[in-house]
């Protein structure tokens, strides 16, 4: 009961009965029958002396006959005051006998609970009649009655406002100066913002708005901010005030930068001036690299779009102005557009034809058809030009090798690096040191430094430290180390900040499935193994093996394979760590197998490049979105042919442009010239072909977009080295052997003997590409990586990378507040079918986004808008099997898990490892998530409370999880997902 309450309160924002969502009210005419002496004669006594307060204050006598009135219209009439039933039906005899009992129990209700010479709310009496309609099980009924109080409220209400406000005027006080700022001089102000928009009530916005204004403001930002809480206020009902909002907000930017706000209309000719003026500031402020100011500045002016503005959604919008926008003397010097021209300018830098190109990037990035990573665009075109997202290092089995990782580590993040550290070569716990002769204390206590170190250092101010430390499997820190996330044991041995992720050979997972044993060693007694993959790897091992056996290696430990992989999973499903990455899928596919071995991901798991002692890996991150190259339907494939060449050609600018603040990682990046162009935007993509994420017909979608993508990217890295010339270590390199990512699969199978199961329906000519290489070399040893993209895909306004959508209606929380999102396509969707109303909105909001349980969606639309939790997992990893059957790299795959158990873990898993997915990310399992019931028309709107992880689980195995927090998905202290 006390659920179906709060779904009252939704429509209310008073407790009330409850209603049960879903359930579409039938139409019809209303009649009523008036036969209340039985009852008017039983309270006779007790009724003469009761009154009841009106709304507006008036004390009358109460009137048994107006409660029967109002049941019976309940019955007859739904929530929109409109018949319930065709042909003018009146009420049936059991109906009649329904509503004679409900009001016998309103009133007996009343004179029970009431002292007589206390008069009643009205109110009161109405929530009586709506918990006797519950407490008998008729919800639809108690549905129409709950909704049309709240609409006659609601109505009663805006035509208060529209009479106190029609004449209101707002007095703008400025020293001695007074000015008086009309309802129509707001209303002109939102009228500029809702132009093009539809769905958008203007009146809706003025009228809030002059409800929460003062008599009297002392500047006219507070107006602007009455303005955008008010049309925020009211994006759940319709996402097109989600864009009114962005528009409101722009406005705002605007006075801050040009001193005024101002319209559209002059935009054009503002830009061309405030991008010279920005860039003057930028230079005398030493912001900006002096570079910039040889621009034709007149001519990037000119092609500056301002009616890109009106792209935006305003959680972007706000992303942006909080996190990227120049601000000098903490006044904001920066619009969207000359931001954008000064991303394209600082990447253009080195261009022979620098306007051009500054121009054709800037057309890339201001459309939203492609965007750079976060600390390009953080640092394009800065003194610091620090743009490259992600370092992977190997950390060397010696004190000044530990310390001066853990150095490179705090240099590298502070200009918003993200970390990948390779543990495997240090000594495990026990071990001998020679030095001293005593005992290692093993890689633990070196990793609670590292975490310590990301904390202290947290991105030169701008986010926190982010950093991923790796640990292959066989290692005899293992079981300690799949712990590090733990909230109980000693803290001293814990990393809470940092993230963690098991570097997984072929021969574990084969040991796992026949149920065999596993042999754990310390790296000093077995050094070759870190640099061993495939059958190479499992020939050293077995070896070791052995001796350990016959007492060689004495340093050792023998454990069941299903035992650690439980505890494995256990742990990832108790602290959503370690990760679970494939180390021989990541070193066979290998382009760059010639020139050392990859001996861990990144931060985010999608980047899978060689690190060593000398070498620092780096790579240099951008997405395209899937969904702005959805024309007609369908992907327009020479579109993204010309993004993908402009996003390649801004990528490889990267590398020679990037801020070095490590010696080693200049050197690799220059050597390797390594890039990782991914994608986002897919399951929008999805939305615009009607497609259902959980289908064949999405995996294929899926594969040919991926494949198209890649394709593109070969190609463009290959002119480029045409124009450009290879990168240095191209020679014996797969690419210069005409092996091409595709042809890789097959490889894998043979080091495996099997257990790979990678399709995908090819759909380009891969033959003539690999002419084209062998003729012209690459210019880029890697090019194509999927990464999170949560902080750029909310700039662009669309779903993160190849992910499901997470609701179809919520609220999104990040380092720049709190948003309300709403599923667009599903309201567009909707809309045609004449469901989006108020109802359809509670029923969102009460099932926290889904539309599962909502009977009148359609079933085509609940599959189509089924959300990340309500997709079983077995589809996300088919669908990133036959993407990876085209990437050079890897992909950040998250799992989603409604209810996640021990069996569903573990085969979830074992099938990531044979379909040939090299990396998995986040373990994202359902947390205890609710809703806020109440109205958000004052504001709020269910926002997500994310429940505390779950005590240890071994027994996870043996029974069905509960629901738990792993990863808030809008967790702003989680980095990964920014």
């Amino acid at each position: 009961m006390e659920r179906l309450n709060t779904a009252c309160e939704s429509l209310r924002g008073t407790r009330a009965p409850n209603v049960r969502p879903g359930l579409r009210a039938p139409r019809g005419a209303a009649q009523t029958d008036s036969a209340m002496e039985s009852i008017m004669q039983m309270k006779t006594s007790e009724l003469s002396a009761l009154s009841v307060i009106r709304r507006e204050g008036n004390v009358v006598p109460f009137d048994a006959a107006k409660i029967r009135t109002a049941i019976a219209n309940a019955f007859l009439k739904d929530g929109a005051g409109l018949p319930r039933r065709h042909g003018g039906a009146a009420l049936s005899a059991s109906e009649r006998a329904k509503v004679d009992r409900f009001t016998d129990e309103v009133v007996s209700a009343v004179t029970r609970r009431r002292d007589a010479t206390v008069p009643v709310r009205i109110e009161d009496i109405q929530d009586y009649v709506e918990l006797a309609l519950m407490r008998a099980g008729e919800h639809e009924v108690a549905r129409g009655y709950v909704l049309f109080r709240h609409r006659r409220a609601e109505l009663r209400e805006t035509a208060k406002s529209e009479a106190s406000s029609a004449d209101r005027t707002v007095v703008l006080v400025d020293g001695d100066n007074r000015r008086r700022i009309g309802r129509d001089d707001i209303a002109e102000l939102v009228a500029d913002s809702c132009r093009g928009i539809d769905g958008a009530d203007a009146n809706a916005i003025v009228l809030q708005a002059l409800r929460d204004l003062p008599a009297e403001v002392t500047s006219e930002r507070v107006v602007d901010e009455a303005l955008l809480l008010a049309a925020s206020s009211l994006i759940e009902r319709d996402p097109a005030y989600d864009r009114v909002t962005a528009q409101l907000f722009l406005r705002m930017i605007r006075r801050e930068v040009l001193g005024e706000g101002v319209t559209d209309e002059v935009m054009a000719m503002v830009y061309a001036h405030q991008l010279a003026e920005m860039i003057s500031v930028g230079i005398d402020t030493e912001r900006l690299d002096k570079r910039l100011a040889e621009f034709d500045l007149k001519r990037l002016g000119a092609a500056i779009q301002p009616e890109r503005d009106r792209e935006f959604r305003y959680m972007g919008l706000q992303v942006l102005y909080d996190r990227y926008f120049m601000q000098v003397d903490e006044r904001c010097i920066e619009l969207p557009q000359s931001f954008f021209m000064r991303i394209a300018m600082g990447i253009a830098l080195n261009e022979a034809d620098r306007n051009g190109r500054a121009i054709e990037f800037y057309d890339t990035l201001s459309t939203f058809r492609f965007m750079n990573s976060t600390p390009t665009l953080f640092n394009a075109g800065t003194v610091v030009p620090q743009l490259s997202s992600c370092y992977l290092t190997t950390v060397a089995d010696d004190l000044d090798g530990i310390y001066e990782s853990i150095k490179d580590n705090a240099l590298l993040q502070k200009f918003a690096g993200g970390m990948g550290n390779d543990w495997t070569r240090v000594r495990a716990l026990g071990s001998r040191i020679k030095g001293t002769n005593g005992k290692s204390q093993g890689t633990i206590p070196f990793l609670k430094v590292v975490n310590d170190t990301a904390v202290a250092v947290n991105q030169g101010g701008k986010r926190k430290g982010a950093v991923c430390a790796y640990l292959e499997t066989w290692h005899l820190d293992i079981e300690e180390f799949v712990e590090l996330r733990k909230n109980a044991g000693d803290d001293r041995r814990r990393t809470h900040d940092m993230n963690t992720a098991h570097w997984v050979p072929d021969l574990f997972m084969k040991r796992v499935i026949a149920n065999g044993e596993w042999t754990l060693f310390s790296p000093v007694d077995v050094p070759d193994l870190h640099d061993k993959y495939g059958r190479a790897f499992e020939k050293a091992y077995v070896a070791y093996e052995a001796m350990a056996a016959d007492g060689r290696i004495k340093h050792t430990k023998t454990v069941q394979a299903v035992a650690l992989w439980r505890k494995m999973l256990s742990m990832l499903f108790e602290t959503g760590h370690p990760w679970i990455c494939f180390k021989d899928a990541c070193n066979v596919r290998s382009p760059q197998q010639h020139v050392g071995v990859v001996h861990s991901s990144n931060l985010c798991t999608e980047i899978t490049l060689n690190t060593s002692d000398d070498e620092i890996a780096v790579c240099n991150l951008g997405s395209v979105n899937l969904a702005a190259h959805m024309v007609g339907g369908a992907l327009d494939r020479e579109l993204l042919r010309h993004t993908v060449r402009s996003g390649m050609r801004m990528l490889d600018n990267v590398i020679d442009l990037n801020h070095y603040a490590v010696e080693k990682a200049r050197r690799s990046n220059m050597l390797h010239r390594p890039v990782g162009l991914g994608m986002m935007g897919l399951q929008d993509a999805l939305y615009a072909l009607q497609v259902s994420f959980a289908s064949e017909e999405a995996v294929h979608f899926g594969s040919a977009a991926t494949e198209a993508l890649c394709y593109y990217a070969y190609e463009a890295s290959s002119d480029l080295a045409a124009e450009r010339g290879r990168y240095e270590t191209y020679d014996r390199s797969l690419w210069n052997l005409g092996i091409l990512p595709p042809d890789t699969v097959e490889m894998l199978h043979t080091e495996r003997g099997g257990n790979v199961d990678q399709g995908g329906e090819t759909t380009l000519d891969w033959e003539s590409l690999r002419k084209r290489i062998c003729l012209q070399g690459m210019r880029n040893s890697n090019c194509v990586a999927i990464a999170p993209t949560a902080t750029i895909a909310s700039i662009v306004g669309i779903n993160a990378t190849i992910e499901p959508a997470y609701q179809n209606l919520y609220v999104k929380s990040n380092l720049s507040g709190e948003f309300t999102v709403v599923n667009e396509s599903l309201v567009r969707d909707l809309k045609a079918l004449g469901l989006w109303d108020e109802v359809m909105v509670a029923d969102l909001k009460y099932f926290d986004g889904s539309v599962q349980s909502i009977d009148r969606v359609p079933a085509e639309l609940k599959a189509l808008y089924a959300t990340a939790f309500e997709i079983d997992a077995r589809w996300l990893i088919e669908a990133a099997s036959a993407r990876q059957r085209w990437i050079d790299q890897s992909q950040s795959v998250n799992l989603f898990f409604r209810a996640p158990s021990g069996a569903t873990l573990d085969a979830a898993y074992k099938l990531a490892w044979t379909k040939g997915l090299k990396t998995t990310y986040y373990l994202r399992a359902l947390a205890a998530t609710s809703a806020e019931k109440s109205t958000g028309r004052v504001g709020s709107l269910n926002a997500v409370s994310v429940g505390t992880p779950a005590a240890s689980t071994e027994e996870a195995f043996a029974t069905t999880a509960r629901p738990m927090a792993l990863c808030a998905l809008d967790n702003p202290e989680c980095e990964s997902c920014q």
